[in-house]
Formats: structure tokens, sequence, C-alpha cells
């Protein structure tokens, strides 16, 4: 996949590169995947699925220390949620100084969060700008299968200034741990994704973020930098600073920095102003009144 195949949206601190069209994959799809190694003895669990949920039984100690970062202009704060923290009260959150909120959408092809309705709505009223996320399994259906589910169940976007772009959480396999990368080999791997993002982009006009820890990225895409020219980075490490990021990405957009914290779920940032949070959401500069429904 050469580095011309896509562009798109990132958005960093000294960087923020706007677009809402892309060069489509075409003539890089990968051959047909091997039969995947689905562990069918193991029950599913996707209420305990959630951005980052596998972390804690794969990643390195170096991985974790017990400080927070500060939260700087460039840091704003936020939230990635599901159904496993329950019902929250989303004008705490607001108040508490979220500015923004991931939540759990989908899994594979079988798992609506039955969270999601009541947070995508409960957040807006509280004024937090708001996206959702897919939580991947590919060994158990093609990256457009799952992305097609993913948007049919509220991983959709429009440019109404308040719905951030979709999110792809790729991260370790949390039904069979002998296949951490989920029976797929790197470039298996790095197809399935680019099956995923081409379909959001193609459905949505906007290329999804993508989550993910620097180890996982490497063991299971050979630290493939296919993505990084178009799709936002959002890294996972629990730290006071991100470490080294996959290859390709020069920065961070999001940083998900600890599993737990004075708000709700995980503790985020999102590494930019809030005026490049809010022409994320939008999809470019948007109009002076775009947020007057959220009081910004």
């Amino acid at each position: 996949m050469g580095a011309g195949r896509r562009w798109g949206v990132m958005v960093g601190v000294a960087v923020l590169a706007l677009g809402l069209a892309g060069v489509a994959n075409a003539g890089t799809k990968a051959a047909p995947l091997d039969p995947p190694l689905v562990d069918l003895a193991q029950p599913l669990h996707p209420d305990d699925d959630f951005l980052g949920s596998t972390i804690s039984s794969n990643e390195p100690t170096s991985f974790w220390t017990v400080a927070t970062p500060t939260s700087t202009a460039n840091n704003l704060a936020g939230i990635d949620v599901s159904h496993y923290q329950g019902t929250i009260n989303w004008a705490s959150v607001a108040a508490g100084g979220a500015r923004f909120a991931y939540l759990k959408a989908t899994e594979s092809t079988t798992f609506v969060d039955p969270q999601f309705s009541a947070n995508f709505a409960g957040a807006l009223k509280a004024g937090v700008i708001r996206g959702a996320y897919h939580f991947a399994l590919p060994d158990r259906s093609s990256g457009a299968a799952q992305a097609n589910y993913f948007v049919a169940h509220g991983g959709g976007w429009v440019a109404d200034g308040y719905t951030l772009p979709p999110v792809l959480d790729i991260e370790y396999n949390p039904y069979n741990t002998k296949a951490v990368c989920y029976g797929l080999t790197q470039p298996q791997m790095v197809a399935w994704i680019a099956d995923f993002a081409d379909t959001v982009h193609q459905l949505t006009k906007r290329w999804p973020v993508i989550y993910s820890t620097t180890n996982w990225w490497s063991t299971c895409t050979g630290n493939s930098s296919a993505f990084a020219a178009n799709d936002p980075l959002w890294i996972a490490r629990y730290s006071t600073a991100v470490g080294a990021l996959p290859k390709g990405w020069g920065f961070y957009t999001f940083w998900q920095h600890a599993d737990s914290g004075p708000l709700p779920g995980d503790q985020d940032y999102f590494n930019g102003s809030v005026d490049q949070l809010r022409t994320l959401a939008y999809g470019g500069p948007p109009p002076d009144d775009a947020l007057n429904l959220l009081g910004w």
C-alpha cells in the first residue's frame, strides 16, 4: 500500500490537515484470509469488551505509571465509555471538564451496546461533543462487513459540528489469548484494517480514527505506516507521556492516558485546542453558529 493511497483528516497541536475526500484502496485488496482462529469454546462477553479492556492482561509493566499527566490548553479532557459503566450523569461529566466523549456502539456484527443511544443523546444534551467506536473482531468477519454493521448501528457521521469521526478500536483478542492478532498474519491484518477504513469512508466520507497501542500495532501489523497519512491516531498509554508512536504518525490526535480517574470510564486527551476539536468534528472550519446547541 503506497503512501499516496489515501489522504484525509488528521489533527494535532502543530498540524491540522483537513479533508473529506480520499483515494480508494483500488488494486490493493489482499487475497482472501485463511480460516480464522476462533476459539468457539470461549463464551462471548461483549459487555466486557471496551476501548482498552484487553490492555491490562497484555501490555508490559513499562506501559503503566501511577502519575497522571497534567491537562494543558492542548490536551483537552475527554472520556470513552460503554455499557460497562452503566448509566452516566452527563451533566456531571460536562461539569467535570470533559469536552468530548467516545461511546461504544458495536462489536463485530452481532452486538450493539445497549447504552449507546442514551449516551449519544445524553452527551449532546450536556454539551459534550461525542462520537462512536467499534470494537473489532477481525477473526469473525471481514472489515467491510463490520464497518457496514457499525455505520448502520450508530457509527455514522454528519457535519453537524458535534459528531466526531468514527473510531476503529483494534486491540488484543479478548477471546483467545493465544492469538492476540486474531490468527491473522501482519499483511492480512493490514488488509483487514484497510477494508474497514475504506468502507467507513465510502459510507460516511470520513476516514476513521484508529485506536491501538504501539505494542499491538507493531506486533500485529508489522508497524505498518499505511494509515498514517490519513487516519487520525488514538494512542493508548497509561503514563505521563505517550512514548513511541506507531510508524508514520508524527503525533497523536487522541491519547487514552488512564483507565480510571475523576470522570467515568477511561480518561482521554485531545491533542489540540477547542477550535481544533470543533474543526475535527465538523470536518472543516465550522460556521459561527454551528455549535450554538452546545452553548460554546
